[in-house]
């Protein structure tokens, strides 16, 4: 069953030899590379491991293998006696340490170590299952069997072709004979195991190499010194900047360097080596070849710094079981509820004008912190605190108020992004732009949670950024960092969160602006109240009207002017219009109200008067999650009439907001009007010939605005005339902050690392591309392509998988150790110091071969430049 088993894997195998008659590279060293084909099988209770180690030629054909012919067999004898493989860079031990020159065999090992081969018998029967399966098979490829333990890595093996059959057999010594440590001892006995009966024998042809390992790097200092961890703790934030990842090795990433000296081809009697006397001087060597021997997982600052942010998301604890509960509670009050919110909405609230620096920046909670544990127990200190408070809101600097406001409305991100690739990596991240306050915040976070306290450390500055965002919400400062509109669905969430902040401190702000101007500008005289008068100055200064329709929303929430559309019917009963089914002349005599400038040479239809783009609410912002809410809310209504009745009117607000402007603006209007300015296509026109024969232009609704029980005829029917000012808001400014706010309180340390591991992974993929530009290696180019197409594809998810996390964090530390290894070998090497700047291009080049490659070749020995400077290595750790 063995024997059957071995001859099924060798014929699924088809081994018919590797070489396709072509000589092999001339040189010390076979290009190619080795690669395995492994299968298990089964025998006795007993499973083995059968391995194919092959040799890849390059250059071969299209996919790296040379056509394998039948009519092409090479024995492995040729192989044998080949002396181009003697010693390869990377390859099975079988080619490495017993130099039998096989481009291919095939090993069958025990899968387990508990099965090791270790009696005699058990060897012998599979050494002889071996052999009747090459002879049935017909392979000529060298089979090897492992036996004893595996730690001794001991062959076994056989070899058959025409007529031929070849014995491979190990012995093992566990001390070396004086005798056999030198070349003449060598060439004794392996003159007496060959058994030649010729006399005398023919010359010997020899291959030597010898190996010299370097460990000792004192003499050379390494390039990056690691920052003063300890005065980082104590408060001094000069070694690393807030904003800044560090990057860098904390120890030699290169441990070790290996020398071979070769004389690949020598004739017996040409050289003496003996105990005695050596003509083996490694200086004098026709070829010299270098591998380096890396440090295993290197300490390095970048990978640090994420592996310690990434265990934040494991965290359990919440903020108020970190840092003590009601830790953060105002003295003297209770656990605000909503009805405390919503009375927020009748109360005056004062606009207080408060000195501003950067130590009223550090609000109450450090207080509540020391209260409840202890002065010294504060995760932050002060000097600490006030300088991420700082770099986090540069605008807080100023002490007067005016000051402080002129630069919020300018620090809110006015200015355009930069278009260039670095910059737009956030939205294949999905995490927030690299000028933006909350990328600023995840470093922040991140260089506390390694240097300043941990968990406890991030959920202090939390805790204090929590109550930044409401302090400028009641005192109606913008949030620096923030761009302006919208939330961003491209970016984080948290990042949404903050935009949609932003969005409800603009309309507050706006709104108690032209409040206080509203009060201000009334008169005894009520000239505030002339709408006509307002009317007839729209169409001589639309800019005037433009900047006056701007600040609309500084009478919507005025305790004395605050109107519901719904309920408006004395104000409509004084203007004359009972209902929205007046004739045309009674409705040409209201008061137009809410103009903004006239539509170029638009005329209404009817009344044959210019028509006047309104001023209109503008439509709620919404974040990711209140999207995915409202999609929620809408497919549970299902699709029934009734549902798609209630789930049109729902998505109609603001059509029948903006037609109950466009009534107001546009007194006598109809619905033709409207859809002309609201959704031209909706409106066909044609020209005919009329009654006279002349031809003009007739127009009509679309066939979608004719079907019956529309929703836009529905919504102009209901609509009354009431302008944007006095209409129920589309958006609660003051409900959607305190969600914010909220939603921004609740968060616990793991959920805040959640949000922001996107930004720092964003950060460091970008410092990673920042130091690589100063090295140009080209396999770290690839890398780190590879690391921004895997990261695009996990992180665009709202919940990626911690281990596809892991494995995109293992990447950048990869990247970071080989730029790390490239800096030290530059250094070791000298390359920034060597003057003539042909050498230096070749020391260059020698660098990064070093670090692609797993050996490689001294040009010139040890006369050229790079062996001279290996030789004086050597020589300093001699010394010393």
């Amino acid at each position: 069953r063995f024997i059957s088993k071995i001859e099924e894997v060798l014929n699924d195998w088809k081994l018919i030899g590797i070489s396709s008659g072509k000589p092999l590279d001339k040189g010390i060293f076979t290009t190619g590379t080795w690669e395995e084909k492994s299968d298990e099988i089964s025998f006795a209770d007993f499973k083995f491991s059968v391995t194919h180690h092959y040799l890849v030629q390059e250059p071969g054909d299209k996919d790296g293998k040379e056509e394998l012919g039948e009519d092409a067999l090479p024995l492995p004898m040729q192989d044998l006696l080949c002396m181009n493989n003697d010693f390869p860079p990377r390859a099975h031990c079988l080619v490495r340490w017993y130099v039998y020159g096989l481009r291919e065999f095939v090993v069958i090992a025990p899968a387990a170590n508990n099965d090791a081969v270790v009696s005699e018998s058990k060897c012998n029967l599979l050494l002889s299952s071996i052999s009747i399966a090459l002879g049935n098979t017909g392979c000529q490829v060298p089979l090897f069997v492992q036996i004893h333990h595996k730690w001794r890595r001991m062959y076994v093996g056989e070899c058959q072709g025409p007529g031929v059959r070849t014995d491979f057999e190990m012995v093992h010594l566990r001390k070396v004979p004086s005798q056999y440590t030198h070349l003449s001892g060598l060439l004794d006995i392996f003159k007496t195991k060959i058994g030649c009966p010729l006399t005398p024998l023919p010359p010997v042809s020899i291959a030597i190499r010898l190996t010299f390992v370097l460990q000792d790097w004192q003499q050379y200092f390494w390039p990056q010194q690691p920052p003063d961890i300890d005065a980082l703790v104590g408060g001094e934030v000069g070694g690393l900047e807030f904003g800044k990842l560090p990057f860098g090795a904390c120890e030699d990433p290169i441990s070790e360097l290996h020398l071979a000296t070769t004389w690949p081809h020598l004739a017996e009697g040409i050289i003496v080596d003996n105990d005695v006397y050596s003509d083996l001087d490694p200086l004098q060597a026709p070829q010299w070849s270098v591998r380096v021997r890396k440090a295993d997982n290197p300490q390095c600052l970048l990978g640090d710094f994420l592996t310690e942010f990434f265990k934040l998301c494991r965290r359990k604890e919440s903020t108020d079981e970190i840092l003590g509960r009601s830790a953060f509670d105002e003295e003297g009050k209770e656990v605000a509820d909503i009805t405390h919110a919503l009375s927020k909405l009748t109360e005056p609230a004062p606009v207080p004008i408060p000195k501003l620096s950067v130590t009223n920046m550090v609000h109450s909670a450090k207080k509540k912190i020391r209260k409840h544990r202890g002065v010294d127990e504060s995760p932050l200190s002060n000097d600490v605190l006030n300088t991420i408070l700082l770099f986090l809101f540069p605008d807080a600097a100023d002490k007067l108020a005016d000051v402080f406001e002129n630069r919020a409305s300018t620090s809110a991100g006015n200015n355009p992004p930069p278009e260039n690739e670095d910059y737009n990596l956030f939205s294949q991240f999905k995490s927030a732009p690299s000028d933006s306050l909350t990328y600023k915040l995840a470093l922040c976070l991140c260089m506390i949670n390694f240097y300043h306290g941990g968990v406890k450390g991030v959920a202090h500055l939390w805790q204090e950024f929590v109550l930044e965002m409401r302090y400028r919400w009641e005192n109606n400062y913008l949030i620096p960092g923030l761009a302006n509109g919208s939330p961003d669905l491209r970016c984080c969430l948290l990042h949404q969160k903050l935009q949609m902040l932003n969005c409800c401190i603009e309309r507050k702000k706006a709104r108690d602006e032209g409040k206080r101007g509203s009060m201000s500008d009334r008169s005894p005289g009520g000239a505030s109240g002339d709408g006509a008068k307002g009317g007839d100055h729209s169409g001589d200064n639309p800019d005037k009207e433009k900047e006056f329709g701007k600040s609309w929303e500084s009478w919507s929430d005025s305790e004395e002017e605050f109107f519901e559309c719904l309920s408006d019917t004395e104000d409509l009963k004084g203007n004359g219009q009972e209902n929205g089914k007046k004739g045309t002349k009674e409705s040409v005599n209201l008061k137009p109200e809410g103009r903004l400038h006239p539509h170029g040479k638009l005329m209404l239809l009817h009344p044959g008067e210019p028509l006047y783009v309104p001023i209109t609410q503008e439509p709620a912002p919404m974040t990711e999650d209140l999207l995915e809410e409202q999609s929620e809310v809408l497919a549970k209504l299902g699709t029934s009439a009734e549902g798609a009745h209630l789930r049109a009117r729902m998505q109609s607000a603001c059509l029948l907001s903006d037609m109950e402007s466009f009534k107001a603006a546009n007194p006598g209007c109809c619905l033709e009007d409207f859809v002309r300015w609201y959704s031209p296509r909706d409106y066909i026109e044609e020209e005919v010939v009329d009654e006279k024969g002349n031809k003009v232009i007739r127009g009509e609704l679309s066939a979608r605005m004719k079907i019956p029980s529309n929703m836009w005829v529905e919504a102009w029917e209901t609509a009354k005339p009431v302008p944007a000012r006095r209409q129920k808001r589309l958006f609660d400014d003051t409900r959607e902050a305190e969600k914010v706010l909220h939603y921004l309180a609740v968060q616990k340390p793991a959920d805040l690392a959640r949000h922001l591991l996107p930004c720092i992974i964003h950060a460091a993929v970008l410092k990673v591309k920042e130091e690589e530009a100063l090295e140009d290696i080209s396999s770290v180019k690839k890398i780190i392509k590879q690391i921004i197409s895997h990261s695009s594809k996990v992180l665009r998810f709202p919940s990626p998988e911690d281990k596809k996390l892991e494995e995109i964090i293992a990447q950048i530390m990869s990247v970071e150790a080989i730029i790390a290894r490239a800096r030290s070998l530059k250094a070791k090497f000298g390359v920034e110091k060597c003057e003539n700047e042909g050498e230096k291009e070749d020391l260059q080049r020698f660098v990064n071969s070093l670090l692609e490659q797993p050996e490689v070749s001294v040009v010139g020995a040890g006369r050229g430049p790079a062996g001279s400077i290996i030789h004086k290595l050597f020589v300093n750790a001699q010394r010393v």
